[in-house]
């Protein structure tokens, strides 16, 4: 039985990363490495900093992923990616040209027996009003139209410096840490999810940027799986248990 690999939130191309390529690196080396020992490999979205396709023409650059990505597919290991807050403009391409498995809603899914809640995480109980206007600007489709008639040089430009301004308004460009229980977002919504879906043995999302792992009932547990731009973390399962892993540059992957 060959494992299941989780991982979201690489952010690739974000001019607020200096080690942009070494990033990108790092996590082609990784897929590499389990690529003889995953059935499927789920990204839980914004693995670009910011993506937009038009009709005959796609961002340039993560040549070393997207090749990793497709080398993949072509082994028969599913790709699995879930669309996120960054990268919600997909039409097509990684699927025709990568093989991969779009999702652009979250997907409750038996593996193994288990069944999982998988899901990028934005718009799941957060209050924020602003961010809740600008994600249903992002999605509406009449905006996204819009936007797809400005030229793709104007239109990334925009679209990375946007991404960069919202990273660095952080602190050192990283998310607020584990805010406690009846504060974060995710686990709030999860806990209200459980109340009318108490068959789920796990719930995993990506967005926030930590590594949480909360058992929140006898058989409920839920994982929040960090990033690939600090902390390089990932969830392994397989089949019989579950870890939240980091990788480690040299070290045998599970």
């Amino acid at each position: 039985m060959k494992n299941i690999y989780i991982l979201s939130d690489a952010h690739l191309g974000s001019w607020a990363i200096d080690h942009a390529r070494t990033q990108e690196r790092r996590l082609v080396r990784f897929l590499d490495s389990i690529k003889h020992k995953a059935a499927a490999i789920y990204l839980l979205g914004d693995m670009f900093d910011f993506w937009y396709e038009w009709k005959y023409a796609v961002p340039k650059g993560y040549t070393r992923f997207l090749g990793k990505i497709s080398e993949l597919t072509d082994m028969g290991v599913e790709v699995h990616y879930f669309a996120g807050n960054h990268d919600i403009w997909m039409y097509g391409y990684l699927e025709k040209e990568c093989g991969v498995i779009m999702h652009k809603k979250p997907l409750t899914t038996d593996i193994y027996g288990k069944v999982f809640y998988l899901a990028h995480g934005d718009g799941l109980g957060d209050p924020d009003l602003k961010f809740k206007f600008i994600r249903r600007m992002f999605h509406n489709p009449v905006c996204q139209r819009l936007f797809s008639t400005l030229h793709p040089r104007w239109a990334m430009w925009f679209g990375l410096t946007w991404a960069k301004h919202s990273r660095m308004k952080r602190a050192e460009g990283k998310e607020l840490p584990y805010m406690g229980e009846n504060k974060e977002f995710l686990v709030k919504y999860t806990k209200e999810y459980i109340k009318t879906h108490n068959n789920i043995d796990y719930f995993i999302y990506g967005h926030r940027h930590i590594e949480l792992d909360l058992m929140l009932s006898r058989k409920s547990r839920m994982m929040i799986i960090g990033d690939w731009i600090w902390q390089f973390t990932y969830v392994v399962f397989d089949g019989e248990h579950i870890f939240l892993e980091e990788y480690v540059e040299g070290e045998s992957q599970p």
